[in-house]
């Protein structure tokens, strides 16, 4: 039996990635199983000399496409075992903590092990009512070591894949990509591949020296690196030999490669992207006068402080003293077990004089005692308060606590809530906290919810790093506001579901990014208003920018990326390289979405934090959770569950598990698709998830209905079936697609208001086969427009229903939901049933591999279950047969040829042959006319005319009937 590994991945709470969850801030956290703080793999990893029974690295390939500032990035190591013995080889990689991974798969003894994302569970309580076995926090400010073990067969190879995203943050001006370079032995083959797009253009983009913890490797750009820039396409290539690698680190420890660049900016409303019905809006204003600010500065003194903590502390100190505007207003407060006030009587302007005497006082700070943090954050905040309370005192300013501390409290009032309570009513909105923890010993999620609900953000200093140089670049970050009370609005009803809109305040060298989905993708335009305050004055920026032109840009954009990735593509025996390019280059084509979503799980994240009540959190922990499961991400909400193979003892791998033929195996090889998917069931049975979601006031319930499909369908690779019932007549035809193009199946969106889309994916041809490649449909969208807008998106793997709410159906279980005039049943691993107004019903197979071969992709086939409510204008590839008749008619033979048989339809005569067909999943055969040469006379137009620019497009038949 395989065994289950459960890979969880721990998040660094930097604001704005994942956050902290604290179980004993509210009860109801601890029902879930939220630990993320798995053994670690410290960052700075001693020299390790690579004993001759383990495997070793034979290759380290790492590409990234960095696309408008999202970063799509796979990793490869390709390991060899080289003894007749297994031997178990471990994998591990440092991924950026606002990264989420988006998939990991192992191929060991030629068998493909694929990750999935789960839901986290509720955790299982013991008598007394706490969970079981609660680990201890995360307190790493370091990157995140992603690390899976697995054992070799002897002799025998393994290949580790591994993919995860991020946005990339604007900080000081610009943004920064750094890819980890560990592989903790030296390698055969090493590389680094970096894509960057941007739809504007690129400036001061520079690579920096390795960077290995605080300490530069070497100090200068890395050996080999070369850079070039075609078209604003810039791509950037490190790849050392062995030799190269040992003069930076014999121990393979290289350190960080970091890539820094910006983007040039037009003043205005910012940049706008769009792309599949989603949006992207990037605004980082420039030129504009800074907003005087009132800073409180609370810094921790106690005992733990002593020594190099303290020193570093005071040394940035001096540094931002030397920084304050003359505008500024500022006060310092130091506590341990007491607190003690600089200038008791409230802020002070930033005078010569000032300055001097607040050195004065930073200087004789001694650390002693404990740590009472909420009397500190209460002193602070009646400072600022009484301040900004006074009549004399400017409104046009911006006003924040800077706190620092390295422990948890341990004086005055020590419980989390009572702390977050009280220092929500002190603040009562008026002002902002950001938050410093310096090394292992802060209390994390306290110091991050804190900061977040009172609209600040939270940084992290580990024991290692240079503590001054951090604080004086955190506060360099938000040291110069240009903006508050920023609000972003949009035309109204045009856009739904979009991010953050309101932002407190905009400091300089950062950017503020919105995303959302358009309501109308055909709209021209949409209206964009920026609103802000800066110093006296309230500046008003809006305009109306062009959605079809921004859409073709953004398009332009995607594929010059995916492009790029394609032209850099190596093929690598089995070509799983060419499939790491090949699936970088498809996901950048949908990049704006995943923008969206990335936002969106943040930002659930972030108001499950600040949420007050229970049912709140559970809202957001329900939202985010789908998002998570819709993108594949690893995030704190989720595990990633991947099958562990099975080595026997003389170290042979286990035999793989038989699948059962279906009955029907005998056809032809020219008609099948040489291959036994999971075969379709003939009812549909089980009970009802325990998920608790709804969709408006839909339920789930349990499914009992059988199924009942006629042949009219598209399945495989993909070969269409059209079944006449009343010409008694079935004709089937092959569409010999391109992957990515989106294929309209069935369009009667302005009469019954569905649409059916088909995405295709590519795949290898098998040995023998006369084809170069083959296309199956990978996802399946059905839009349906009446009694409302639905969108039901449908994959191997999940079911997306985006209607009044938005949920997330797993194929591997069996349910139903009925939501209006909606109806979807899945039947877990097997198919899913779409039913509209109770005379309208698709199915849809799911064709899923245990194991697959390289030619083999996890893919869908579709079905017309019932027709009677499209309307008799329908049209698509299938769509356009449902209401028509045929006839079939035989010419003579001329000479010595046969008899040619024509197909009338729609007063055309098509040639045809006739033919053998499998559908059901290879429990049926069906003959029928075959019509060769992809269709052509059979089908309305080209092949051209059924590609649709998106999933969700409802555009209506180019040629506007269904007649030539």
């Amino acid at each position: 039996m395989l065994l289950l590994l459960v890979l969880l991945l721990s998040f660094s709470p930097s604001f704005p990635g994942q956050p902290q969850l604290e179980e004993d801030l509210d009860p109801d956290l601890g029902d879930f199983d939220l630990d993320i703080a798995p053994r670690r793999v410290p960052r700075q990893v001693k020299a390790i000399l690579v004993k001759e029974n383990k495997p070793h690295i034979q290759e380290l390939s790492i590409k990234t496409s960095i696309i408008s500032r999202y970063a799509f990035t796979a990793v490869y190591c390709f390991m060899q075992n080289r003894h007749p013995a297994a031997a178990e080889g471990v994998f591990q990689f440092q991924v950026p903590a606002e990264a989420y991974i988006s998939n990991f798969t192992m191929i060991i003894g030629g068998r493909v092990y694929q990750s999935e994302v789960r839901p986290k569970q509720k955790r299982v309580k013991q008598g007394n009512g706490k969970p079981k076995n609660r680990e201890s926090s995360d307190t790493s400010s370091e990157p995140e070591v992603f690390s899976a073990a697995a054992s070799i067969p002897g002799r025998n190879r393994a290949v580790f894949l591994l993919m995860y995203e991020e946005l990339l943050q604007r900080r000081l001006g610009s943004y920064e990509h750094v890819t980890s370079l560990r592989p903790l032995q030296l390698v055969s083959r090493l590389s680094l591949d970096i894509t960057i797009v941007d739809h504007a253009p690129i400036i001061d983009l520079e690579v920096l020296p390795l960077r290995n913890g605080k300490i530069t490797a070497k100090p200068e750009v890395p050996i080999t690196t070369a850079v070039k820039n075609e078209k604003n396409v810039w791509k950037i290539t490190f790849s050392p030999n062995i030799v190269q690698q040992a003069k930076i680190s014999t121990s393979g420890i290289l350190g960080d490669f970091v890539i820094r660049y910006d983007v040039q900016r037009d003043a205005g409303i910012g940049d706008l992207q769009v792309l599949n019905g989603h949006f992207v809006h990037y605004f980082a204003p420039k030129d504009l006068p800074v907003v005087p600010k009132n800073v409180v500065f609370v810094i921790d003194t106690s005992a733990s402080m002593l020594g190099k903590k303290m020193r570093q502390t005071k040394d940035a100190l001096f540094t931002i003293l030397r920084d304050l505007k003359p505008a500024d207003h500022f006060n310092f407060i130091s506590f341990s077990n007491k607190i003690k006030v600089w200038q008791p009587n409230g802020l002070v302007p930033v005078t010569p004089l000032n300055v001097r005497d607040a050195k004065k006082f930073i200087y004789t700070l001694v650390p002693n005692g404990g740590t009472n943090i909420d009397g500190a954050i209460q002193t602070g905040s009646s400072l600022l308060r009484d301040y900004l309370l006074d009549p004399n005192t400017s409104l046009n300013s911006v006003s924040l606590i800077i706190f620092l501390t390295d422990g948890r409290p341990t004086i005055g009032e020590t419980q989390s809530a009572s702390i977050l309570g009280n220092t929500r009513s002190a603040v009562n909105e008026k002002f902002c906290i950001f938050t410093i923890g310096i090394g292992n010993d802060v209390d994390y999620r306290l110091v991050e919810r804190m900061a977040l609900e009172n609209c600040g953000m939270m940084r992290r200093i580990s024991e290692e790093a240079d503590a001054s140089a951090m604080l004086k670049g955190f506060y360099n970050e938000i040291g110069t506001p240009l903006l508050s009370d920023i609000r972003i609005n949009y035309t109204e009803n045009s856009v739904s579901y979009v991010t953050q809109k309101l932002f407190t305040n905009y400091f300089n060298g950062s950017e503020i990014i919105v995303a959302g989905k358009l309501t109308n993708q055909s709209a021209e335009s949409l209206h964009v208003q920026v609103t802000g305050s800066n110093n006296d004055r309230v500046i008003t920026l809006e305009t109306d920018v062009p959605l079809q032109r921004l859409q073709m840009e953004t398009e332009k954009h995607a594929k010059a990326a995916s492009a790029a990735v394609a032209a850099g593509a190596k093929v690598v025996g089995s070509g799983v390289m060419q499939g790491l390019d090949s699936s970088l280059g498809s996901v950048a084509k949908d990049f704006v979405e995943h923008v969206w979503g990335f936002l969106s799980i943040k930002e659930g994240l972030r108001s499950w934090l600040r949420s007050q009540t229970s049912k709140e959190r559970e809202d957001h922990i329900q939202q985010a959770t789908n998002l998570s499961l819709t993108y594949h991400f690893l995030t704190p909400l989720t595990n990633m569950v991947v099958e562990k193979p099975e080595v026997l003892a003389d170290g042979t791998m286990a035999a793989a598990p038989t699948i059962r033929p279906a009955a029907d195996d005998a056809a032809s090889p020219a008609d099948t698709d040489d291959e036994q998917p999971q075969k379709l069931d003939g009812k549909l049975r089980g009970q009802i998830s325990s998920l608790s979601n709804k969709i408006g006031k839909g339920e789930r319930r349990p499914v009992t209905k059988s199924i009942v499909i006629s042949k009219t369908s598209a399945d495989g690779d993909p070969h269409f079936v059209v079944e006449f019932p009343l010409s008694k007549l079935t004709v089937c035809f092959n569409i010999n697609g391109e992957p990515g193009h989106v294929l309209r199946l069935v369009s009667d969106h302005k009469y019954s208001g569905v649409t059916v889309n088909g995405k295709l994916i590519g795949a290898p041809a098998p040995p023998g086969s006369h084809k170069q490649q083959r296309t199956y449909f990978s996802s399946i969208a059905i839009v349906v427009d009446h009694p409302r807008r639905a969108y039901i998106e449908v994959t191997p793997n999940k079911v997306i229903l985006d209607g009044r709410d938005r949920i997330v159906l797993p194929c591997h279980t069996t349910l139903a939901v009925d939501s209006d005039m909606l109806s979807i049943a899945i039947s877990g691993r097997s198919n899913v049933t779409v039913t509209v107004g109770g005379n309208i019903s698709f199915v849809i197979l799911l064709h899923q591999y245990k194991n697959p071969a390289p030619y083999q992709r996890d893919h869908l086939g579709f079905y017309i279950a019932n027709s009677t409510g499209l309307s008799h204008s329908c049209h698509g590839l299938l769509g356009q047969f449902l209401h028509e008749e045929v006839g079939v008619a035989q010419l003579p033979a001329q000479g010595d040829s046969n008899p040619s048989v024509f197909l009338k339809v729609k007063d055309r005569s098509v040639p045809v042959v006739r033919k053998s067909r499998r559908i059901y999943s290879g429990r049926q055969n069906v003959d029928c006319w075959f019509a060769r040469n992809n269709a052509e006379k059979l089908i309305d137009g080209q092949y051209e005319d059924y590609v649709t620019s998106h999933m969700f497009d409802t555009g209506e038949w180019p040629h506007g009937t269904n007649k030539v």
